[in-house]
């Protein structure tokens, strides 16, 4: 391993990006935008079409959030392994395909999940789980599509019951029970029902058997910009530039406080004043900064390795899903496999390595050549050979992942109740906003639809949004 670095943030962006990133604060504008991902990013550019002043501000040194993509040894990466789904609202999907100018490209899903011992192709089919799956489990698993009926009367609301009520037992311990308790350090048991409804979207097994048996665009394919994930986060940066809003990188929040008429947010010392407050940053840390009430909402982080070995391309697969105890990762993933593009360099490749854990624990703090001489005999016990890297970069992520615990629906409701009735002084949306579990594509339609709350008389429609806030509770996480 020739050398490790550690950067403390998201590379700066490329020139247009860098433009946005310099000069001072502005003052009294519309509306004031905290975070610079794809929700923020796409309302500051809706609202700027509006003819509103808006000025976006970002603590990261360039926009995206945990969107963003940035280069390891040439090659584009993402912060994890992003997609955007095939079911995103075709309004929202058009508008990307404006933005990207041909470079959001339509690719087939090949990955593979570890599962009872052996790889089961991903997108999986009964097939592929019956050739790849010890007998035994595809037994057990066919008596609990069989048995589905059986499964009646109410159960615990947490994940393990309602997973293990919807899809059987099996399913449970072979694929959704490990991987959660890996993704957020809790037993299935220990995890609220909410998780099972955001994030698991069969609701018996025959929904499993038809997403398996289902051929052609929904379900096997998916949309991925040339330059990366961030790619998205950088056009709309661009649009909401040439629409008229401000954007300003390195400059985090301090304060944010409310008045009769405006609302004053605190960056760098500097007061600015604006009409309202959108907010996309982490909802409990909103709620410090705005004098809201203090809760434990926690958040899991992830560490991310990105080894760079010296082949060409390590694997066909574009991502392997790993929920076994076996090995401490989640995921791992090839970058140049999600795209085609003439950008990547030949000779050698990068993988991403997602690594669940919490901030200041062992994982987070510990040096990157101990965690990649942890990992790489865990993945080679399971036939995952990688060659030493001979560069590894790591990033640190925070807040990757709201943790659905059991009570934390309460301590939620205490923070919604706070920011409910400062609608519409203050309006909180997006993935972190929302303390919710959403793709790339929800966080855009999440944004088209709070612009949309502005009646045609320039009045915020209070109920409209809280309507539609509503309405984002019934997104379900594309895997």
């Amino acid at each position: 391993m020739s050398s490790i670095t550690s950067p403390d943030g998201p590379e700066p962006q490329r020139a247009r990006s860098a433009q946005r990133a310099r000069g001072g604060v502005g003052s009294d504008v519309d509306v004031v935008v905290l975070g610079a991902g794809p929700a923020g990013l796409g309302a500051a550019r809706a609202l700027a079409r509006t003819g509103r002043s808006v000025t976006v501000l970002e603590r990261e040194a360039g926009v995206g959030g945990l969107a963003a993509s940035f280069e390891v040894a040439g090659i584009r990466v993402d912060h994890g392994s992003h997609r955007l789904h095939p079911n995103t609202d075709p309004a929202v999907l058009a508008d990307l395909q404006a933005l990207l100018a041909g470079d959001l490209q339509l690719r087939p899903r090949h990955g593979r999940i570890r599962m009872a011992g052996g790889f089961v192709p991903f997108p999986p089919s009964p097939i592929g789980v019956a050739r790849n799956v010890a007998p035994t489990v595809t037994a057990r698993l066919a008596r609990d599509l069989l048995t589905a009926p059986l499964r009646r009367g109410q159960v615990d609301d947490t994940f393990a019951a309602r997973v293990g009520h919807a899809l059987g037992p099996t399913m449970l311990e072979a694929f959704y029970g490990p991987m959660v308790t890996k993704l957020f350090g809790l037993p299935p048991e220990l995890l609220h029902g909410e998780l099972a409804r955001r994030r698991v979207s069969a609701r018996r097994p025959s929904d499993l058997v038809r997403k398996a048996l289902r051929r052609g665009p929904q379900g096997n394919v998916f949309w991925y910009p040339r330059r990366g994930y961030g790619q998205i986060a950088d056009v709309l940066a661009d649009a909401a530039v040439d629409a008229g809003a401000r954007i300003e990188c390195n400059a985090p929040a301090q304060r944010v406080d409310f008045a009769r008429d405006d609302v004053r947010v605190v960056v760098d010392g500097n007061e600015l004043r604006a009409g309202a407050v959108w907010s996309t940053i982490p909802l409990p840390v909103l709620a410090r900064l705005a004098g809201g009430p203090v809760v434990d909402l926690r958040f899991r982080a992830l560490v991310l390795l990105y080894l760079v070995v010296d082949v060409g391309r390590w694997s066909e697969f574009d991502a392997h899903y790993l929920p076994e105890r076996s090995t401490p990762i989640v995921r791992m993933s090839e970058p140049r496999n999600y795209r085609t593009s003439a950008d990547d360099p030949e000779g050698h490749t990068v993988l991403c390595v997602e690594w669940p854990c919490w901030v200041d624990d062992d994982v987070w703090n510990a040096d990157p050549g101990a965690l990649v001489a942890q990992l790489l005999p865990t993945l080679a016990a399971q036939g995952l050979h990688v060659p030493p890297p001979v560069e590894v970069v790591v990033r640190r992520l925070p807040a990757a992942y709201p943790c659905y615990d059991i009570g934390y629906d309460a301590r939620l409701r205490e923070v919604e109740s706070w920011v409910h009735p400062l609608a519409p002084q203050l309006i909180s949306f997006g993935r972190n906003g929302l303390f919710a579990h959403d793709n790339g594509h929800h966080a855009l339609a999440m944004a088209r639809d709070a612009v949309a709350c502005y009646d045609p008389d320039g009045s915020f429609n209070v109920t409209r949004w809280q309507a539609a806030r509503r309405g984002f509770a019934s997104h379900v996480v594309e895997d």
